[in-house]
């Protein structure tokens, strides 16, 4: 079985405090189970996060970490929320860290 982080994928861009967290987190389920998603089973759902807007999706196979990432939008939809909130799926990687780097530009 493949590693649990190359399982994972980073969402952003999830709807923040318009819905209870566990309903949140289902409604996630839901949608990263959907064919038309291209979704498959997921693992583990972890949301809310240390960061605003983010969950972490584990899924049981790799293939579908794969499926996911190639489909080209991710539209949150549920009768539960208001609108349709468009997400951002991209790969975990445990190896970075979440500080920020600045840039600063001195004149010359």
């Amino acid at each position: 079985q493949a590693a649990r982080s190359a399982r994972t994928v980073v969402i952003s861009g999830v709807p923040d405090g318009v819905l209870n967290d566990d309903v949140m987190s289902d409604i996630l389920v839901i949608h990263f189970q959907r064919i038309k998603n291209n979704g498959g089973d997921v693992e583990e759902v972890k949301y809310p996060t240390t960061e605003k807007g983010v969950a972490y999706v584990t899924f049981e196979d790799q293939e579908v970490v794969d499926r996911v990432l190639q489909k080209n939008e991710h539209q949150l939809e549920d009768r539960r929320l208001p609108r349709y909130y468009p997400l951002k799926v991209t790969p975990y990687c445990e190896n970075v860290s979440s500080s920020f780097v600045y840039l600063v530009v001195l004149p010359l």
